[in-house]
């Protein structure tokens, strides 16, 4: 079943109790699949609690899937029996690099959009998909540099990864955004020319903002609210749309339980409003 059209929190263990107390109607919940590769314990006993009353979503952040070496098959295994524990209702990845040759590197990291990275992106992808026998949803990343071998439009590298290999797309607005300032171009004409109709999930994040000489840099840092113009851009989305699963991301400096409900419900009344203007326009 696929995730439903409304919003959905990241799971985090601080707030387990809170959320038992409280039962909150969320969509969904998302976990990052490298924190529950162990066996056991209260991490394990605390997801299955989740999974029994709502939909789930594994986000996966270490199998690089942008790298020009082979996939980890043992990080690819220990995957599989992750999935086959909690069948979730949607597993997603990033394009991006995070390892070389054995050496696992603290984060996601870029690759230039060229014929050669299309077809090692969409081996990898198949890979994924054949290995876990569930369709896969990629994410868009965040940028701060741009490569001069790139011979490939971004939202063009990711139709066509799309294409070739059926997986789906996870458009992280907050990413659009920085990604847009850092490189003074136009969120609103990347997201026009985003293959919306795969789009199977939208994240929305916040952002950490250095003053250089240059003009503003945006960091992707997952850790304050939502900024507005990242929800003016998930309105635009919505009307092209309508409602998709909706997940706030709160990772770092993670706030009260309270907090990061009220991004939630503030998500919900957008896609509210967007499920009412599709009706109104159908009738």
């Amino acid at each position: 079943m696929p995730l439903p059209d409304a919003p959905g929190l990241g799971f985090k263990a601080e707030h387990f109790a809170d959320i038992v107390s409280s039962r909150p109607a969320l969509g969904f919940w998302e976990v990052h699949a490298e924190n529950y590769m162990g066996e056991g314990g209260r991490p394990h006993a605390q997801l299955a609690a989740l999974r029994d009353d709502c939909a789930m979503s594994i986000h996966g952040v270490g199998l690089s899937i942008g790298g020009p070496g082979r996939l980890d098959a043992a990080h690819l295994a220990r995957l599989r029996r992750l999935c086959d524990r909690y069948e979730p209702d949607s597993f997603s990845e990033h394009l991006a690099w995070s390892s070389h040759e054995g050496t696992f590197l603290n984060d996601l990291l870029p690759l230039p959009y060229t014929e050669e990275t299309l077809g090692i992106v969409c081996d990898h992808v198949d890979e994924v998909q054949a290995a876990l026998g569930r369709r896969m949803l990629l994410e868009n990343p965040s940028t701060y540099v741009l490569f001069a071998q790139s011979t490939i439009p971004e939202t063009e590298f990711l139709a066509e990864v799309a294409r070739r290999t059926s997986c789906g797309l996870l458009l992280d607005v907050n990413n659009v955004f920085v990604s847009a300032t850092n490189h003074r171009t136009d969120p609103h004409a990347y997201l026009d020319a985003f293959p919306l109709h795969a789009v199977g999930e939208i994240h929305l994040g916040g952002f950490f903002e250095e003053a250089l000489p240059s003009g503003p840099l945006l960091i992707d840092a997952h850790g304050t609210p939502v900024a507005d113009p990242v929800w003016d851009l998930f309105a635009f989305i919505l009307e092209r749309t309508g409602p998709r699963p909706t997940l706030i991301e709160w990772d770092n400096d993670v706030p009260s339980f309270a907090t990061l409900l009220r991004e939630a419900e503030r998500a919900r009344a957008a896609l509210d409003r967007a499920r009412g203007g599709l009706l109104a326009f159908a009738s």
